[in-house]
């Protein structure tokens, strides 16, 4: 089992970053909140898990170990696989998804591509007494570094980050022109993981 990998990033694509650990390029997919966070030639430090298949090895990375455990939790359940589970934490920190399982909360939970009703019903019964104590919301969020500030370089971030998500083209862009549309500081201050998060959010409230 690789628990963890270190080194630099050698490149970062739409959902999958390669890093480099002793002289060996690895693949590792992850959130584009997390994307958002690496640099190319800069070191990063990634929590994993490798999943197993007949034809293929796929790394997941995350930034924290709760990502971690919780991408493992939600798969033990019936049905779930690593690309729905995946999907949960792009669209919610695990903060956030522990509470929506702890509270019974199916409509966070759908916001998440591939989670219909019956799916977040399911993730509830079986996780809610399997979840953490659960953090109380934060009172703000602190821009990714490196944003660029004051600009819109953030859209085609979001959009392409969307897309990867399995969106089309279209619906990735009209849910940016409509996050861009509010007037406070994380558009302001081109917040990538933030303005992802909107437009998830505002994906799931029209599917």
């Amino acid at each position: 089992m690789i628990s963890s990998v270190r080194g630099e990033v050698l490149a970062i694509h739409l959902d999958h970053a390669v890093i480099e650990v002793g002289g060996v390029g690895l693949a590792v997919r992850t959130t584009p909140a997390a994307l958002a966070e690496l640099r190319r030639g800069e070191s990063a430090r990634l929590w994993t898990t490798l999943v197993v298949r007949e034809d293929s090895l796929t790394l997941f990375g995350f930034t924290t170990t709760a990502g971690k455990e919780l991408f493992e939790l939600v798969q033990s359940v019936s049905g779930v696989g690593p690309k729905i589970a995946l999907a949960l934490l792009a669209v919610l920190d695990p903060d956030e998804l522990r509470r929506a399982l702890s509270a019974g909360d199916t409509a966070t939970l759908c916001r998440a591509p591939g989670i219909g009703k019956k799916s977040a019903e399911r993730l509830v019964l079986e996780l809610r007494d399997k979840v953490g104590p659960v953090g109380s919301p934060a009172a703000g969020v602190a821009p990714v570094a490196g944003a660029a500030s004051g600009s819109l370089a953030w859209r085609p971030q979001v959009t392409d980050a969307l897309v990867g998500l399995g969106f089309t083209a279209k619906q990735a862009e009209d849910a940016v022109v409509a996050v861009a549309a509010h007037e406070d500081p994380a558009v302001a201050n081109g917040d990538v993981a933030v303005l992802l998060r909107r437009a998830l959010a505002l994906l799931g409230r029209n599917r």
